[in-house]
């Protein structure tokens, strides 16, 4: 690395004063703004991402982990979704192979017919994957599927379906696409909230007006064009620009329970595609422990950490526990998170939030906000490439192809040694080490109950833009979401690791633990 450490504030901040006028202002850091920056950054245009919290706080850091065409909008017959996020899906494995991997789902069949059912819907599944399939999907014995799933329930147990999605690290991706925004020349932001949309004498949109919440500094930033990637708070926004706006976006809740891993032993993933209320539930290994989720309920308000309501714990508790033989309490629960879908609001009271189309809209308003909404993690870079063209054919920017197909994205390098949990930093992982080398203490784990090092810590502040505990806890290293006991635990050691690389003063210290401990108590039950 030069002397000059591009991800550091300084060198951001000093970005800003260079440039007069951006291309594109990106309002919104999680997958589908992060997404945006890169797509607008590789095309060779002037691009400002600007973050109110961190990267991928939100929804982003908050799903079940599936990088998936989803096999369940093959049943509702939505088959131009699936085969594009199916596409999405391939494309990613290649471009993060360090974060994506090819995960087994077995859906556990206790009724005669549905072997044979569930075999031909998966068997059209792996068509529309074509050539970036990562397997085909089989029909097994009850034999086999007791032997890959030990704990599963055996009576009335005819055999199962096995089929291949990919399984990854959400706000790790989200962090290595902000690096590589960095890298490609975009300047990026967390911690600026967006509270105005500046306008020209005939009413175009020209540019925002930001506050840097950190010292508190109020900026305004001129643009050719500003999108509008705020996911649950698309609406905030539109309503700057049109305060009569209809409101776009329905908050839709997806509530996780993460268990230690005896609860699902094998590699295998369960899927279990009626549920109750007619949802799919997962139970995916993940980062040495079980996610089993979600939840679907629609809510009228929303904010940056939404809370678990008592029925979708008890719904997820009920329904796991009824296909596998060591039933789970709520006393096993590590972690429990929520996060929010922004779907498209329903025109009236009568589409029900699992009918409602995932795919993803861009909204163009009069006076030339845009804004992309809906969607998932899966088909990020894909929406990116759409609103970029989008902008493109209103003529705000000169003609230029996507480069983001085949860009791989920051650390990115096939997945070895899934022991050392070192590994989802990809070609970064070698440089942790060293710092642990030429340090000694540093390589010290924050807590006996997770893996991770202090070490980590260091290198999230440096080099990933982490700002608060929070930051570091939560999303460079998740120990928030894999043990929320462990990561209260550590929250004062990081404060520390913190305060020193970032020249904060005790105070800080203090604050930082007391916001961190007021968000994690929602992650335990």
């Amino acid at each position: 690395m030069s002397n000059q450490n591009i991800y550091s504030r300084e060198a951001i901040l000093s970005q800003i004063d260079a440039n007069e006028e951006w291309d594109v202002i990106v309002v919104g850091g999680g997958a589908t703004g992060l997404g945006t920056a890169l797509d607008s950054a590789t095309r060779g245009y002037k691009t400002l991402l600007l973050e109110m919290a961190d990267y991928a706080k939100g929804t982003s850091s908050k799903s079940t982990k599936l990088v998936h065409g989803g096999v369940r909008y093959l049943a509702q017959g939505d088959i131009d979704l699936v085969k594009e996020a199916l596409h999405e899906r391939g494309l990613l494995a290649k471009n993060a192979p360090h974060l994506v991997k090819n995960q087994s789902f077995i859906i556990p069949n206790y009724k005669w017919w549905e072997g044979m059912y569930y075999t031909i819907g998966l068997k059209v599944y792996d068509f529309l994957a074509g050539k970036l399939s990562l397997g085909k999907s089989k029909h097994i014995k009850t034999k086999e599927t007791v032997s890959r799933l030990s704990t599963l329930k055996q009576e009335k147990l005819k055999g199962g379906v096995v089929y291949q999605d990919g399984q990854f690290d959400d706000s790790r991706l989200a962090i290595n696409v902000a690096q590589s925004c960095v890298e490609e020349g975009a300047t990026l932001l967390n911690y600026f909230k967006v509270n105005g949309l500046e306008k020209d004498e005939q009413g175009n949109i020209s540019g925002v007006k930001a506050t840097d919440t950190e010292t508190n500094t109020q900026y305004t930033f001129k643009g050719k064009t500003v999108v509008n990637a705020t996911g649950i708070f698309t609406d905030e926004i539109i309503q700057m620009d049109n305060p009569e706006a209809r409101k776009m976006v329905r908050p839709s809740q997806g509530v996780h329970l993460v268990f230690d891993k005896s609860f699902l032993p094998g590699n295998d993933a369960i899927m279990i595609p009626k549920t109750d209320d007619g949802r799919v539930l997962f139970a995916v290994p993940w980062h040495d422990k079980v996610i089993v989720g979600t939840t679907d309920t629609m809510l009228d308000e929303h904010s940056l950490e939404p809370i678990a309501q008592e029925q979708e714990i008890e719904f997820i508790l009920k329904t796991f526990n009824k296909y596998v033989a060591k039933q789970a309490t709520r006393d096993d629960v590590l972690s429990i998170f929520a996060g929010l879908r922004p779907l498209a609001a329903p025109k009236d009271n009568s589409e029900k939030s699992k009918e409602i189309s995932r795919s993803h809209k861009i909204i163009v308003s009069k006076a030339g906000l845009v804004t992309i909404t809906g969607g998932k993690w899966t088909t990020f870079r894909r929406m990116a490439q759409d609103t970029v063209n989008k902008i493109i054919s209103l003529g705000k920017l000169p003609k230029k192809e996507c480069k983001t197909e085949q860009f791989a994205l920051h650390g990115a390098q096939p997945m070895t040694n899934l022991e050392n949990h070192l590994y989802i930093y990809g070609s970064d992982k070698e440089k942790i080490e060293s710092l642990m080398k030429h340090e000694p203490n540093l390589a010290e784990k924050l807590n006996p109950n997770l893996p991770f090092t202090k070490a980590e810590v260091i290198w999230a502040a440096r080099y990933e833009m982490a700002r608060t505990i929070d930051d570091v806890l939560s999303r460079r290293v998740r120990a928030l979401f894999l043990n929320a006991k462990a990561a209260i635990e550590s929250a004062p050691v990081v404060a520390e690791l913190l305060a020193q690389e970032l020249g904060k003063d005790e105070n800080w210290k203090k604050n930082q633990v007391e916001a961190f401990n007021k968000i994690a108590k929602n992650y335990t039950i």
